[in-house]
């Protein structure tokens, strides 16, 4: 039950270890000299920093899946981010006579080294844990609805460990084929006897048919070390979301939502949206330049698309874009894959997001924030907020350039994918920090690498 402390625990010592010998060795071939002269100490910056790259991109965690070319590319993402960080706490920070400033080229050849070292042990790790995975179930607890919803919500996330489900209630007759129900306490004896092998058990909160001695049971087992999860904390340990099923009107006022009640946070966040747009929009500015002239020379057009967005506490504002559409074309309210509308530059720009750069300026107004929820329509904000309860709480912080919605769901094209993305938002507000911002930024960066912008 302990496993996936282990694996992480595991992952942290490899990474020491490979930090270690990786940077004296390659100093001592590059340097040529005719015994290694062991460094130590200064090694705690680039270890710490990759350890933190890591961490962002979910590489501790046993369930992250590490054989995916997604994975692989944050994988080197963080590792190529650790490398610069590194470079400039060595030679723009810390003063002269740190062992780590003798030579640029043994940093970077290590930092070079050191990507399929640790992505190699991380897959063999992962398979080894895979394989011990698919033997062991996770139970789910409930009533037969929920079990088809949990059942379907399982498809939908691409669940592939096996899911035992179990009802409490006697009745076990599944709503559809495929779904086999068992009775908790088969299940529960099963377990006890070691005949089954499970992850963990997930309990539906509103079940009230548990009586005095199975409560005693779960006990039993939780203190045995079986993981023991509410479904609403498992959708956010599991799959980092808040499941719509529990909003209600007092949902806001449990715990959590820091950006909320602590203003500190969100003055912190201000400076530094301040100053990193103002950076990147001085950067930017001769790629703005070129694709606005792109923009006019295909079409003649008006090179800035403005749309009334909502921010912050329903304030609408005025959102800048690079314009990628045709004017007056009409259409569809959602973009659609392979879009007539969409121009030769605009695919270009939205697959890469550069389209996006003039939202810079919204932030520098005060309007937006780096990170944070989508700033939606107008018109499309009135629908949602008649016909999905609590959407308005999306609104309780700045929408952001990118956000955690974005970056876990693709471009939402409909009302289920409106409520899809709403759960990833909600988890954003509920469990800000940044560090999740931090993580939003490394999984934005893979995403505008690859072009996966709509």
């Amino acid at each position: 039950m302990k496993r996936p402390r282990q694996i992480a625990a595991s992952l942290l010592l490899l990474d020491t270890l490979s930090v270690l010998l990786v940077f004296n060795f390659v100093g001592y071939f590059w340097g040529g000299e005719t015994s290694p002269n062991w460094i130590i100490a200064p090694l705690l910056v680039p270890l710490g920093l990759l350890v933190t790259g890591f961490y962002l991109i979910d590489g501790y965690r046993g369930r992250t899946a590490m054989l995916s070319l997604d994975y692989t590319s944050e994988h080197l993402i963080a590792v190529c981010s650790a490398l610069l960080a590194t470079l400039l706490l060595t030679y723009a920070v810390l003063r002269g006579g740190f062992a780590l400033q003798q030579s640029r080229a043994v940093i970077a050849l290590s930092f070079l080294v050191l990507m399929p070292v640790t992505l190699i042990y991380r897959r063999t790790l992962y398979l080894s844990s895979l394989d011990k995975q698919r033997l062991r179930s996770l139970v789910y607890v409930g009533d037969p609805a929920s079990c088809a919803a949990f059942a379907e919500e399982c498809a939908k996330m691409h669940f592939a460990q096996p899911v035992v489900y179990a009802t409490i209630t006697g009745n076990t007759a599944a709503p559809f084929p495929g779904l086999t129900l068992l009775s908790f306490e088969e299940i529960l004896g099963r377990i006890e006897s070691g005949t089954l092998e499970i992850e963990a058990l997930v309990l539906r909160e509103s079940n009230r048919e548990f009586s005095t001695r199975l409560s005693e049971r779960l006990v039993e087992l939780y203190f045995r070390g079986v993981p023991t999860y509410t479904l609403e904390l498992f959708h956010q340990v599991y799959w980092r979301k808040i499941p719509l099923y529990r909003l209600n009107q007092t949902w806001l006022f449990q715990e959590g939502f820091q950006i909320a009640r602590e203003p500190v946070f969100e003055r912190i966040k201000r400076l530094s949206d301040l100053l990193l747009a103002g950076i990147g929009l001085l950067l930017a500015t001769p790629l703005l330049l070129l694709a606005a002239a792109a923009i006019w020379l295909e079409d003649r057009g008006p090179v800035i698309f403005r749309q009334s967005r909502i921010g912050k506490d329903r304030r609408p504002f005025q959102l800048l874009k690079l314009r990628t559409m045709r004017t007056g074309g009409g259409g569809d309210r959602y973009t659609q894959p392979g879009d007539a509308r969409i121009t030769r530059v605009g695919r270009f720009l939205r697959a890469s997001r550069i389209d996006e750069m003039p939202q810079l300026v919204n932030v520098l107004r005060g309007e937006m924030s780096l990170i944070g929820p989508r700033a939606e329509w107008d018109r499309l904000v009135t629908e949602y907020e008649a016909q999905i309860p609590c959407y308005h709480f999306r609104h309780l912080v700045k929408p952001g350039i990118t956000g955690w919605a974005q970056v876990n769901y693709p471009y939402g094209a409909n009302l289920d994918d409106t409520l899809r993305k709403l759960e990833y938002d909600l988890y954003y507000i509920r469990h800000f920090s940044f560090l999740v911002d931090a993580a939003i930024v490394l999984k934005t960066i893979h995403i505008m690498i690859f072009g996966k912008g709509r």
